[in-house]
């Protein structure tokens, strides 16, 4: 399988928790879908101290996997919205 593309998108979004409204990242998407993972190295500001967890509310809102070879966070459904 391919690996995504390392430059990646030019495009920023400011992703947020549904539940309290904190800011969680900022992130290179790419397309117009719906964000359901996010690629490590595509973060550009990365404002959590704990990989998946809101800083605010301790909600968990993704977990750790490997997507094509390349580490990334899957997002679980309807736990952060973007801008």
């Amino acid at each position: 399988m391919a690996k995504p593309n390392k430059k990646g998108p030019v495009k920023t979004v400011d992703i947020f928790c549904s539940k309290c409204g904190a800011k969680l990242y900022r992130y290179r998407k790419g397309g117009k879908g719906a964000l359901v993972k996010c690629f490590k190295e595509r973060i550009v500001e990365d404002l959590t101290q704990q990989l998946g967890l809101c800083p605010d509310c301790s909600s968990l809102f993704g977990r750790e996997t490997l997507i094509r070879g390349t580490p990334a966070i899957k997002i679980a459904g309807g736990k952060v919205r973007m801008k």
